[in-house]
């Protein structure tokens, strides 16, 4: 398969939700998010519609639509997990109060493409999968449902094709400092697409610019 044939087409995609929070790593124990949604976690979004051994998702470029605003919240969270060595969990001695600060009414136009990996079959091919992603967005379809950072955050998709001219980003440009680009992983996904961090499990940073609501990710340089 040629290179031309193993590239799809630029997609765009509006997810949009009440809150979100992409996790700056550096913060230990209080969840603090970064301005803008990360490329990792807008890949999320689409493997979370269309993920198949076959192809990869790159993302190209992530506009911001509404004004970057925030939201803080006390919260309780327990402090410990569950194990086959433990009997059971009391709650009420494992409850932390721990802050957050969240971003508040959120809303983004992805840009992005897949790739054919060297997994995919005979029968595998890109228009194969433009149809099947194009046909899952529309009918509001995915594996699992689609979240804006954190689970707790749901996202709403929809295809920009559906809803007429692309939305606009906000007119605004800033610095955003390092930004966590993606986490590399050696293991495979679990039996529900999501990536299972091993010891060989290392984060990948960029350094992050917002040009009149567009974070360009294409020709980035990534860093460990």
């Amino acid at each position: 398969m040629d290179e031309a044939v193993r590239k799809s087409k630029t997609f765009i995609l509006k997810v949009w939700g009440e809150n979100a929070c992409f996790t700056r790593p550096e913060m230990k124990v209080e969840r603090v998010s970064y301005d803008v949604m990360t490329p990792s976690a807008a890949r999320g979004v689409l493997e979370a519609i269309l993920w198949k051994p076959a192809i990869r998702w790159e993302v190209e470029q992530v506009d911001v639509l509404k004004p970057i605003r925030w939201e803080s919240v006390r919260r309780n969270e327990v402090g410990s997990q569950m194990s086959s060595r433990t009997n059971g969990l009391f709650i009420e001695d494992n409850r932390q109060q721990r802050a957050g600060l969240f971003l508040r009414d959120v809303a983004y136009a992805i840009h992005a493409h897949f790739e054919m990996t060297k997994k995919a079959g005979p029968e595998d091919n890109v228009m194969k999968f433009q149809e099947m992603f194009l046909r899952r967005v529309q009918k509001g379809q995915c594996f699992y449902q689609p979240y804006l950072g954190c689970r707790e955050f749901s996202a709403h998709f929809q295809s920009v094709c559906e809803t007429g001219p692309t939305p606009a980003p906000i007119e605004e440009t800033r610095e955003l400092g390092w930004m966590l680009f993606d986490m590399q992983h050696d293991a495979l996904k679990d039996a529900n697409h999501i990536h299972t961090c091993t010891e060989n499990c290392r984060a990948s940073f960029f350094k992050a610019t917002m040009e009149r609501g567009r974070i360009d990710l294409r020709g980035i340089e990534v860093r460990s």
